[in-house]
């Protein structure tokens, strides 16, 4: 299936945290409560305007999935839960590598389904970091595509 990557609307940013939220509940057992608040304020209030956003809707025009990319590197990619398996997630990232030139991804380590699909893309791991970018306890990895 053919998935149509659409821009987002600031207008939409509510719309898009509810998908992050599907997809941070449905993979990222490993996150409390409160960093979950935590970090759904973050980017309600601050990552959405720091990349460049993309996403893919159903027929109803519902944001089910997005992207968002900053200086060749995917920060984010999120599926809402009930449209994983789907090959969105590969159809956005495909289109990130062509349109953006990513080559880079931080993947919290503890969510193994991420991991191991940015491998099966050709994604390595070239670095470790044991907290997060916000400086929580979350272990971090680097990779990078295989050239």
């Amino acid at each position: 299936m053919k998935h149509e990557i659409d821009k987002i609307n600031k207008s939409e940013y509510k719309e898009v945290v509810d998908v992050w939220e599907s997809s941070v509940r449905a993979t990222h057992y490993f996150l409390r409560e409160k960093d979950i608040e935590y970090f759904k304020s973050l980017i309600l209030n601050t990552y959405l305007d720091a990349v460049e956003l993309r996403c893919i809707r159903n027929n109803d025009k519902k944001i089910i999935a997005f992207l968002g990319v900053a200086e060749q590197n995917l920060e984010m990619l999120f599926i809402h839960s009930g449209y994983r398996g789907k090959s969105i997630g590969k159809a956005l990232l495909n289109y990130s590598i062509d349109k953006f030139n990513v080559s880079k991804v931080d993947v919290n380590e503890q969510n193994e389904q991420a991991v191991g699909f940015y491998k099966h893309c050709g994604f390595e791991t070239i670095g470790r970091s044991e907290l997060d970018s916000s400086g929580k306890p979350y272990p971090t990895l680097h990779m990078e595509l295989k050239k």
